[in-house]
């Protein structure tokens, strides 16, 4: 089948986050490689949400939600909607972010194509600041906080980073590669859905990347990351405490799966350094260990 023959149907998620989705809906609607259908998954089914939709200009489909699904079972309906469209690729979108530009699918797409990828992301940079990303990214034993250190030295004509993707922000997936690693979990609800999905692209053997040529702008998370050691390690602390909640107990799922687990010694390294060093916080280590062991042991109770 031809690139131009091919049918690619977006994925939105969003939350009580309208003026932000309105945003991010004029770029998904005008890119130069329009997208087929759009699926907008609304876990707070709000009627004017369900009209600005409605109203974007794309062909769309809204599925308002009477029961809040997360991130994780908002995209698995999502997604499974967008299969069930005949999609041949899936582009999955957040409602606080948007493509830097109209040229963001169709480089995406020439990317995937030219490199035989089964899924590729943009880089995920700071929607104040686009030379900055997002959120750190680790290369070796190197924290990446520019989107220019992303470049093997210096080289800004390379256009892909093979085998790191942020795969919820402007991710380009095949069908064939969904069938293979599936949907996101959605016991998980929000917090490390899609380092879960990582885990399984990886482990599925097939390939995919960043494509280093086009961007994706979201809010900055990188306060969340908090340096130790001198800035050698990082550790993650949100800010508040529902956020901790889901962040440490699905972490304590994540890191007892297969090609999680050889993580776990750098995990008591950082968070006990983080909590008994840094904060000097043994009852916040405490906490850690109690929510990491909740996910461990699959207790997926909502607070």
């Amino acid at each position: 089948m031809s690139a131009a023959a091919e049918r690619i149907v977006g994925v939105v998620v969003t939350h009580k986050r309208r003026e932000l989705l309105a945003e991010s809906l004029k770029v998904l609607g005008s890119q130069t490689r329009p997208l087929d259908h759009l699926v907008v998954v609304d876990n707070a089914a709000e009627d004017d949400v369900r009209e600005l939709v409605e109203s974007s200009g794309i062909p769309v489909s809204y599925l308002g939600s009477q029961h809040n699904l997360g991130g994780a079972g908002g995209f698995a309906l999502g997604i499974l909607y967008a299969l069930s469209l005949g999609a041949d690729w899936v582009w999955l979108a957040d409602d606080d972010g948007r493509p830097e530009g109209p040229k963001v699918l169709e480089t995406l797409l020439d990317c995937a194509q030219r490199h035989g990828l089964a899924e590729v992301s943009p880089v995920v940079c700071d929607i104040d600041d686009p030379d900055r990303l997002a959120f750190p990214l680790r290369r070796g034993v190197e924290w990446r906080r520019l989107r220019s250190e992303l470049f093997a030295d210096g080289d800004d004509s390379a256009d892909l980073l093979p085998g790191i993707a942020s795969l919820f922000n402007g991710a380009l997936f095949r069908a064939s590669a969904i069938d293979t690693v599936g949907v996101p979990d959605l016991r998980l609800f929000v917090r490390g859905d899609e380092v879960e999905v990582h885990r399984r692209l990886v482990r599925s053997g097939l390939p995919f990347g960043t494509c280093l040529q086009t961007a994706y702008v979201h809010p900055n998370g990188a306060e969340e990351f908090k340096p130790i050691l001198g800035g050698r390690m990082h550790t993650q602390y949100p800010d508040n405490e529902t956020k901790r909640f889901f962040t440490y107990r699905n972490r304590g799922y994540l890191l007892s799966q297969p090609g999680m687990r050889k993580l776990l010694p750098q995990e008591w390294v950082r968070f006990g350094w983080y909590f008994l060093v840094t904060r000097r916080d043994p009852q916040g280590l405490r906490e850690w260990m109690r929510l990491r062991k909740l996910g461990r042991q699959e207790r997926f109770e909502r607070p």
